[in-house]
């Protein structure tokens, strides 16, 4: 569990078959960006919104959320 991220089920949005997720500050509240399938390189990928920055935690966080999403689609 992240102390400054939170990880969410985009109820709006699916690309395909697959869950969108958004990344969400916990301090202030307000979507950092989005994790999302991309076919071309068959795993899912962060697509941060603009205006953000991260730090090497934040950034480790995300790519551990991915890698555990990418771990259970093979």
């Amino acid at each position: 569990m992240s102390d400054y991220l939170e990880f969410k089920i985009n109820p709006y949005k699916k690309n395909g078959t697959k869950s969108v997720y958004w990344v969400i500050s916990k301090n202030r509240g307000g979507i950092l960006g989005e994790i999302k399938w991309y076919y071309k390189w068959r795993q899912y990928c962060f697509y941060p919104s603009d205006g953000t920055l991260f730090n090497k935690g934040c950034m480790q966080e995300i790519i551990n959320f991915m890698e555990k999403l990418n771990v259970k689609r093979k």
